[in-house]
């Protein structure tokens, strides 16, 4: 079944967060989905807790998505993203297998 690779990101200061959403967007995005190979990626602010940053990549199974772990794309946007963001924003990483889906 599918997998997804979730990166959430703590953007605490308001001034941060409107750059952060344009680069996000413009940049690291679609980098990330390329450089993943992922079939799909999106992302998005949490409702219950505006200063939440989540992106999603999706992959055709699990194994797809664990592989991001370690990889030189991964390591490669990590660099990147700690260059242009140092400690302004807190993340996480996970990998989430899909075990059951209803609808379309």
């Amino acid at each position: 079944m599918a997998a997804c690779f979730i990166v959430r990101a703590q953007v605490a200061d308001s001034v941060v967060k409107s750059e952060f959403d344009r680069w996000y967007q413009e940049e690291h995005l679609p980098d990330a989905r390329k450089a993943f190979n992922a079939q799909r990626a999106w992302r998005g602010w949490s409702e219950l807790d505006r200063s939440l940053h989540y992106a999603i990549y999706e992959f055709d199974d699990v194994a797809g998505a664990r592989a991001i772990q370690g990889s030189d794309a991964l390591k490669g946007l990590v660099a990147e993203f700690d260059r242009v963001w140092g400690d302004k924003v807190k993340r996480s990483r996970d990998v989430v297998e899909v075990i059951q889906t209803i609808g379309a």
